[in-house]
């Protein structure tokens, strides 16, 4: 029993816990309809040269440390000029100077360049590398520049940066939605109209679904304020005027200068 006991506590003492000299970390980017979530590890310069020494030219690299690195799309993109179905990938890279490799793979867990089947790959997409300004310690990938429809992966490490494009087609979809609860009791006005409105459609159809909008809620001075947006949209600046400052005078019963701001700018262009 005494054996026993002393190799317990062996067994306990030799259990130390020390921060990941490569810590892992997800980042979840709401894009689209759905969301793009990349899960990566963050190693460390620590007085090293990165790219073309410790990470190779022409190689094939996890794109981190430790663990594989994966990427998940919750609908179908397109990530450069590749269509990628919706679902869980590995992000793979080949770095080399002037451009990298960025590999969309089925294999969800190469950690070296040794379990990497290239059979297995998605996609291949190059984009041009670039130098920074500055240097960076820890690799990061970071999305950027995110409108409804297109964002930047942008990837940095060391002094260099590239950006891979993902775009999402989504336009179809949402005016299938629209046209759907547009036929049903509680209709989405102000979310169509806004849709509408700041994708190049129908600029009256939005206008009349913002008076509708209006209808169900006479006090909402967000509402007049994109009212009078979509009038300066459509060239009908005293109409325009007079819905600012109807949102003017909303926005000032609700105690809400940020839209009397507002409001007074949009008139402002406006004359």
């Amino acid at each position: 029993m005494a054996i026993a006991a002393c190799f317990l506590q062996n067994s306990e003492a030799q259990q130390l816990q020390t921060p990941a000299p490569s810590p892992t970390t997800t980042i979840k980017q709401e894009f689209a309809l759905s969301n793009v979530e990349v899960n990566y590890s963050r190693p460390a310069m620590r007085g090293r040269k990165i790219f073309g020494d410790l990470v190779p030219y022409g190689k094939v690299w996890r794109t981190g440390a430790n663990s594989a690195t994966t990427i998940s799309f919750g609908e179908a993109v397109t990530v450069g000029d590749k269509a990628i179905p919706a679902g869980k990938y590995g992000l793979l890279t080949i770095p080399d100077m002037g451009s990298w490799t960025i590999i969309i793979s089925k294999q969800l867990d190469v950690t070296s360049p040794a379990a990497y089947k290239q059979d297995q790959d998605v996609a291949r997409i190059t984009v041009q590398s670039g130098n920074l300004p500055i240097t960076i310690e820890n690799f990061m990938i970071v999305f950027d520049n995110i409108t409804p429809t297109s964002m930047q992966m942008n990837m940095v490490w060391e002094n260099t940066g590239v950006s891979v494009p993902i775009k999402a087609a989504i336009d179809e979809k949402i005016m299938a939605q629209i046209n759907d609860l547009m036929n049903k009791d509680n209709r989405p006005y102000f979310q169509s109209a806004m849709y509408y409105m700041e994708n190049g459609k129908d600029l009256n159809k939005a206008l009349g679904w913002f008076d509708k909008a209006i209808e169900q809620n006479p006090s909402a001075f967000w509402v007049q304020h994109q009212k009078a947006n979509c009038l300066a949209k459509l060239g009908r600046k005293q109409d325009a005027i007079a819905a600012a400052n109807k949102s003017i005078d909303l926005a000032k019963a609700a105690k809400n200068d940020d839209y009397v701001a507002l409001n007074q700018k949009l008139i402002a262009t406006l004359k």
